[in-house]
């Protein structure tokens, strides 16, 4: 049964992928043409991807920011429906703190393809030994901020508070060593918690994960 299920949501993934495209952009267009960012690029005339591709310029952040600012400023209906759940808080080499709108229709996305990495995994060993074991995920802390009640934190942070049922009783590290501010520190709470435990999946960013290996060398 367990094998049928998996490869049911593999092979369902793989057919028609650009049928399937095509239909949830139609989709996305259809619900966000009421909002001022629909309204703005003429929502209300796209039918394809061309007319997209025409409507809706590539932009950097900051010629993006006034919509984000809006919503920050409590404003609904700006880039979807209503106000996102979360704001995932990011930097990188251009334009300082950037803030990412996430919705509880777009949180799926942020967790759905490690899942289906693990169906994967599965139906390629045949096997649910790997969840006899426990799971690391080394992250951002999952405490959150709020602006006009729109939780903000790291975007690793915040999937952490979307754990999959399945992983929830075998997932690593507690939370109150995770929500350690200080990464020096909370990489050796997480060594000393997990040393000698069986872990059985360990995901994070590389350097995360190679920082994390350095650190249990020295225990």
């Amino acid at each position: 049964m367990i094998k049928y299920i998996f490869d049911s949501l593999i092979k369902n993934n793989h057919k028609n992928s650009l049928i399937k495209q095509k239909n949830i952009l139609k989709k996305l267009i259809n619900k966000a043409e009421k909002t001022q960012f629909g309204k703005d690029h003429n929502f209300d005339i796209i039918k394809n991807y061309s007319d997209y591709k025409n409507r809706v310029p590539i932009r950097n952040y900051e010629d993006f920011s006034n919509y984000i600012n809006q919503i920050k400023s409590g404003k609904k209906n700006i880039l979807w429906p209503g106000l996102p759940t979360y704001f995932a808080k990011t930097s990188g080499t251009t334009s300082g703190t950037k803030y990412i709108p996430i919705t509880k229709n777009s949180i799926p996305n942020q967790i759905n393809s490690a899942k289906k990495m693990l169906f994967d995994y599965i139906k390629l060993k045949k096997s649910v030994n790997i969840l006899n074991g426990k799971v690391l995920f080394l992250s951002g802390s999952p405490k959150l901020e709020s602006i006009n009640n729109i939780y903000v934190g790291r975007l690793s942070g915040i999937v952490n508070h979307h754990k999959p049922f399945l992983l929830k009783h075998i997932y690593l590290p507690s939370n109150k060593i995770n929500s350690i501010d200080n990464w020096e520190e909370k990489i050796n709470k997480i060594a000393d918690e997990t040393l000698g435990k069986d872990l059985r999946v360990i995901g994070g960013i590389p350097p995360w994960i190679q920082m994390y290996f350095d650190v249990l060398k020295n225990k």
